[in-house]
């Protein structure tokens, strides 16, 4: 199957044209700001060490980045000669892979040449998806109640985790053989990844949107909009605290809308639907730092989302950060 490699040398001059932003105040500016898109993203996925970019473009279609000096390395979609919709991505940990999907489809992409490998049809309504090691199997968030590991290769599920609701936010780490889920049935499960087996069930108070394993797999983190924003120990199933979030912010609906974890999980990156992005330390669960991305346009009443948020390198709290926000732009933090 062929799938548009290029779009015109003029929406290509577009999306690379830096603008002008806002600035902004109560928290820190970024260093630097990109633009990616013209006019905002369906979706964006950063790389775990924040040097890989994707985007899916409301005008433009999908785009694979080289978020160091923002070069862009191949146009990503489903259909010959159309711009799709995309709606979410994930990188293979080993960086040799990406999947791209829309509510309906997957495509399997090889990173190295940009090629399309697989085209598959999904099981259910796509909400959320992660691409395991070696880019055999992804995990998918679906709308029929599971979590799901689906042959990326070969085509088929494998491995069926089910809840009693929409499963909107998953993750995974293959090497403690932990897969999280959360869902709109109020709860978050920690299964065995192979045995299939529930681990821990986490309840909340409304449906959990996010959710996310430290990369050493001892921590996780899950997030219901109007409940809270909670760590737990994934060997004791015990709670580690919740993330410091005014009631009043909850009872708005305030939430996360994406979060990292630092390699040796003491800082927990966050961010908001309002432009906020957080640091937080999480031994003490106290505020680290905070940023607030700058604005298209001083005048105009739309807000941006944080749609995806790295540690460079993956490591530490002091080698910077990237964001993605949904106005379209890449930003670099200190």
């Amino acid at each position: 199957m062929n799938y548009l490699k290029h779009i015109s040398r003029l929406s290509l001059k577009l999306l690379s044209l830096p603008l002008l932003l806002i600035a902004c105040s109560g928290g820190t500016a970024p260093e630097s700001s990109f633009e990616y898109a013209v006019q905002g993203l369906y979706s964006a996925e950063l790389s775990d060490n924040g040097s890989l970019a994707f985007v899916g473009s409301i005008n433009h279609g999908g785009s694979l980045w080289r978020a160091s000096d923002n070069a862009r390395r191949f146009n990503w979609n489903h259909r010959q000669g159309q711009f799709t919709e995309i709606t979410n991505a994930a990188f293979s940990p080993d960086l040799n892979y990406a999947i791209t999907a829309t509510p309906q489809t997957m495509v399997l992409w090889n990173i190295k040449n940009g090629a399309s490998m697989a085209y598959w049809t999904a099981p259910s309504e796509i909400l959320d998806i992660r691409l395991l090691p070696d880019a055999q199997l992804a995990l998918l968030g679906l709308a029929d109640h599971t979590a799901a590991l689906f042959d990326v290769r070969n085509g088929g599920v494998k491995q069926v985790f089910y809840h009693q609701a929409r499963v909107t936010s998953v993750d995974f780490n293959s090497r403690q053989h932990l897969v999280l889920s959360g869902s709109d049935d109020y709860s978050a499960k920690l299964w065995h990844l192979q045995t299939g087996d529930v681990l821990y069930e986490w309840p909340h108070k409304a449906e959990v949107q996010l959710v996310k394993l430290s990369p050493n797999g001892k921590l996780a983190f899950t997030m219901s909009k109007y409940d809270k924003a909670a760590l737990w120990d994934t060997t004791t199933g015990e709670s580690k605290g919740e993330i410091p979030l005014a009631t009043s912010a909850l009872s708005r609906g305030l939430s996360f809308t994406a979060v990292a974890f630092s390699n040796n999980g003491d800082y927990l990156l966050t961010g908001t639907s309002h432009r906020t992005v957080q640091l937080w330390d999480t031994n003490t669960l106290t505020e680290v730092k905070q940023w607030i991305m700058p604005k298209r346009d001083a005048v105009a009443p739309t807000s941006a989302s944080v749609l995806a948020l790295a540690f460079n390198g993956g490591g530490s709290a002091n080698a910077g950060y990237r964001v993605i926000t949904s106005d379209g732009f890449i930003h670099q933090l200190k």
